[in-house]
């Protein structure tokens, strides 16, 4: 799709991506009917429900429900809409309540709603990898599916290591992490993860053969970069003191997040991601890159891989797959790292690893129908078209009260407040509070609020979601 490309709606960048993507029939999805909007929260049941990453006594003193979404807006119980900037959680890339989805779920689920992975097969598998292998960065042609962005990433460790045992080196069994890394939350993901909270309350616990590259934030020197910050390349030359400090013979291999996104989006700065490539190349490290976020197209390409023009060993994915409405993760193999375990008898299994839910029929099914969109409205690459004026919009912000440094790259931008006194974070959840109140869901981690709004968005839409967050942001404390 050209990106000047113009019709009566204007240019690509200031129209949605399909001109019938709004235009929803009165009838539901499914033709079922939609929950009742004006519920109020004391009509349910809160206790009950141990809510993941959240402050759950906070939480059900003043409890924030959403009822329904649709296109680029949530729904709240009281009927208000909600502009969406944050893609729910990084995964909603093509909108909300989309029909061609639905559709797929609902055919899927009356043909074939579940068959076992472990010994059989069905052809939802077999398509959807074929579809993932052709738009994955050259020589990714291999896919293993699981569940979730944190069961790639274990999964992605765990055929690291299976590798180098199938080529006799099962001394390589370190792996190497980031700081301020987040990789899920399995215990190969929170081991090799740099959060610090994630990882304190089950501190004795964590993989043992681990060590953690530096984080690349450099406050005094990049902030409010705009794209990929100048200075920080020597970051990625840390390696090469862990590799003297543990023998690169022991080293599997090296976990980063090509742009950390829980941490507060950090965009790689300038060179440092090649710097990477070139020492575990030099080592004979694998790489992985963790795409759980910026895969399908949250930084204009299909992963980040190709946007940065690095490629490499693995790449662990979820969220952007299946459009957020099933749960589904992929990992991307390099070829020559499978055809290393297809050794042995042809009736041994190669890998002693899968998930009862691996490739569902359903999840296959849906993230089909969200590929079919990806291909059909340009989304994997429209990024392109409307990073600037985003870029722009999220650092019009630089003036507001309490704003220590802003930063975007793709469809991805944080800005970053000063803590409270009374605790990290707690101005920061103000803001969400506040910005729910008013019609703009933000995503917040400590004092970082990330905007990481669905690809369809459009630059009204931006202008729609910088305003309101201005807005807040000036009646914050």
């Amino acid at each position: 799709m050209g990106r000047e490309a113009q019709d009566s709606g204007g240019t690509l960048a200031e129209r949605p991506p399909s001109p019938a993507l709004f235009a929803f029939t009165k009838m539901s999805i499914l033709s079922i009917e939609r929950p009742n909007m004006t519920s109020p929260a004391n009509a349910l049941d809160l206790s009950s429900y141990w809510m993941p990453f959240t402050a759950n006594r906070q939480f059900k003193k003043q409890p924030r429900i959403l009822v329904a979404a649709e296109g680029m807006h949530y729904t709240r119980e009281d009927g208000g809409r909600i502009i969406d900037s944050s893609a729910g959680l990084w995964c909603v890339n093509a909108g909300h309540a989309r029909p061609e989805i639905a559709d797929a779920v609902q055919r899927q689920l009356m043909t074939l709603d579940y068959s076992p992975s472990f010994q059989m097969g069905q052809p939802g598998a077999f398509d959807l990898a074929a579809r993932l292998a052709r738009l994955a960065p050259k020589g990714l042609d291999r896919v293993f599916f699981t569940n979730s962005g944190s069961e790639s990433v274990d999964t992605a460790l765990k055929i690291a290591l299976a590798y180098w045992k199938a080529k006799g080196q099962g001394g390589r069994f370190r792996i190497i992490g980031r700081e301020k890394g987040y990789n899920g939350v399995g215990f190969g993901g929170i081991s090799v993860g740099g959060l610090v909270n994630n990882r304190r309350q089950f501190a004795g616990q964590l993989l043992p053969a681990v060590d953690h590259l530096p984080h690349t934030w450099d406050l005094q020197k990049n902030a409010f970069s705009r794209g990929q910050p100048e200075h920080g390349v020597e970051k990625a030359d840390a390696l090469e003191a862990l590799i003297a400090l543990h023998g690169a013979d022991t080293i599997a291999a090296v976990i980063v997040e090509p742009v950390a996104g829980s941490a507060g989006v950090l965009p790689p700065p300038k060179g440092y991601l090649e710097r990477l490539r070139e020492i575990t190349e030099k080592h004979g490290i694998l790489l992985i890159f963790d795409e759980v976020i910026t895969g399908f197209g949250r930084v204009g390409a299909p992963f980040a891989a190709e946007r940065f023009g690095v490629t490499p060993d693995l790449i662990t994915s979820a969220k952007g797959i299946t459009n957020g409405v099933l749960p589904m993760g992929a990992v991307f193999v390099r070829r020559e790292i499978h055809d290393a375990l297809m050794t042995g008898p042809d009736n041994a299994m190669e890998l002693f690893h899968g998930y009862t839910y691996s490739a569902h029929p359903v999840a296959c099914a849906a993230a089909l129908a969200t590929l079919d969109i990806y291909e059909r409205e340009g989304l994997l690459t429209r990024v392109r078209d409307i990073e600037k004026h985003f870029e722009d919009a999220v650092h019009s912000l630089r003036s507001k009260p309490h704003v220590l440094d802003i930063r975007n790259i793709g469809l991805m931008g944080a800005v970053e407040l000063k803590p409270r006194e009374d605790g990290v974070g707690a101005r920061a959840y103000d803001l969400l509070v506040d910005c729910f109140n008013s019609g703009l869901l933000i995503r917040v981690a400590g004092d970082v609020i990330a905007i990481s709004p669905p690809l369809i968005v459009t630059t009204d839409q931006i202008d729609d979601i910088i305003a309101q967050l201005g807005a807040a942001m000036d009646r914050l404390k």
